[in-house]
């Protein structure tokens, strides 16, 4: 099958072709495109200047200048321009031109090619991006881009509005990022976002503390990816967004607060106080430093209530309560069993020397001005158990100590009884 001739396969490009003279800009020759595109007849563009067709040249002179450039171009001269239609009307043309030298006869070959529809296209993309980019800041509290070769940090005005820090301030740099971090969070933070750039994450994503302006400490969710790469895949450029999260941690904590610690007293609550002794009880036994459990009885609290009211008997729970836990070391816990009982564990102390203790504890309570409250004193009654070679459990611990703070109670309260160590066999009942 015989192939068409290069004349008829020029003849139906979708592009417009033209030879040109190089000395006097004339066309002489152009395909069917190159002239009905434009709606002319062929012998309206035959020996025509390309001047006449060109809206962006402005004479001779300027096409002297860009012959030059072409001549110097091997590799063709790329013009974006435009046509003007017969009607006045105007068309975006991108055109390639390239030397054609035939029989010692110097031409140029321009290839002009309608961009009408890929200028709207991209004008499209970018007010696309435009809103997007727009959305995204408005939708987080602040964005951030971090060139990794130079260090440099874009961040949006949004987030220097976050920090409190005007639209000019904050030097672009991820030292700023870096010095702004709690000192606290930071080792886990960059550990974070090494993984992301090393491959080992999908994405970067941290929640930690960042400083603004006047010194306080925002919890922030930073979310963040790697958007460009080196020709060797090497991570060169990481945008995220931040939202901040303080309100929500604030909540956070609010609610753990409620999990686990009495509302009223603020020390740990009842379910939160059995773990936490549990656990300290399991470590005095594994390290053999030896505990001692009190249970802890405010005196005729009962009589408080129905001759002061309730408020006055939640002021005084509350009042006795900060007294119990003050002096309280790292390792010793309290909690508030029921009522006006607390449960207080002491670690490492000897039975002579938790008696001390229980002993600063009445003169703590007999020391203080309960005249406030309308009451003239407030007294405990006190039960300690020590923890024994078979009584690390916390129930018969708890059941040795209670006994033993009702024996207080039934000597005539405001005094402290030390209940016997326990037994394998402890035939004791809890009362």
């Amino acid at each position: 099958m015989p192939l068409p001739s290069i004349h008829q396969i020029i003849e139906h490009f979708q592009d417009s072709v033209y030879v040109i003279d190089p000395d006097t800009s004339r066309i002489l020759w152009c395909n069917q495109a190159g002239y009905a595109s434009l709606g002319y007849q062929k012998d309206e563009i035959i020996n025509h200047s390309v001047l006449s067709l060109q809206k962006d040249m402005a004479g001779l002179p300027q096409w002297d200048d860009i012959a030059q450039v072409i001549h110097n171009s091997p590799d063709g001269y790329t013009f974006v321009g435009r046509h003007q239609h017969k009607n006045g009307d105007e068309t975006a043309v991108e055109v390639v031109t390239t030397v054609l030298t035939e029989n010692d006869q110097t031409y140029f070959l321009s290839v002009a090619r309608d961009i009408t529809r890929r200028m709207a296209y991209e004008q499209s993309l970018h007010t696309r991006e435009d809103s997007v980019w727009f959305a995204i800041n408005e939708a987080s509290d602040g964005i951030w881009e971090w060139e990794l070769d130079t260090d440099y940090v874009f961040f949006s005005p949004q987030l220097k509005k976050m920090l409190g820090y005007g639209p000019d301030e904050m030097a672009p740099h991820v030292d700023t990022w870096v010095r702004n971090v709690h000192p606290e969070d930071l080792d886990y933070v960059w550990s974070v976002l090494d993984n992301h750039l090393k491959g080992h994450r999908s994405r970067y994503e941290a929640q930690y503390r960042l400083r603004n302006r006047n010194g306080h400490y925002l919890w922030v969710h930073d979310r963040g990816k790697v958007s460009s790469r080196d020709d060797n895949g090497r991570p060169t450029r990481v945008v995220g967004m931040v939202h901040d999260i303080t309100d929500h941690k604030t909540m956070q904590a609010q609610l753990e607060q409620l999990a686990h610690y009495d509302i009223l007293t603020g020390v740990a609550n009842r379910r939160e106080g059995m773990r936490q002794v549990q656990a300290q009880l399991q470590a005095a036994k594994f390290n053999q430093t030896g505990a001692c459990l009190l249970v802890v009885d405010f005196d005729n609290f009962k009589r408080i209530n129905d001759l002061h009211g309730h408020q006055t008997g939640d002021d005084v729970l509350k009042q006795g309560a900060q007294l119990l836990a003050k002096g309280l070391n790292q390792n010793d816990c309290i909690y508030r069993w029921g009522g006006e009982e607390f449960v207080i564990l002491l670690n490492g102390l000897s039975e002579s020397a938790a008696e001390k203790r229980a002993e600063i504890l009445h003169q703590r309570f007999a020391e203080t001005d309960w005249q406030a409250h309308g009451i003239d004193a407030l007294t405990l009654s006190i039960g300690i158990s020590i923890l024994g070679p078979h009584g690390h459990k916390l129930d018969e611990l708890l059941k040795h100590a209670d006994n033993a703070a009702y024996q207080a109670k039934d000597k005539g309260r405001n005094q402290t009884v030390i209940a016997p160590t326990p037994s394998k066999d402890d035939p004791t009942p809890a009362r």
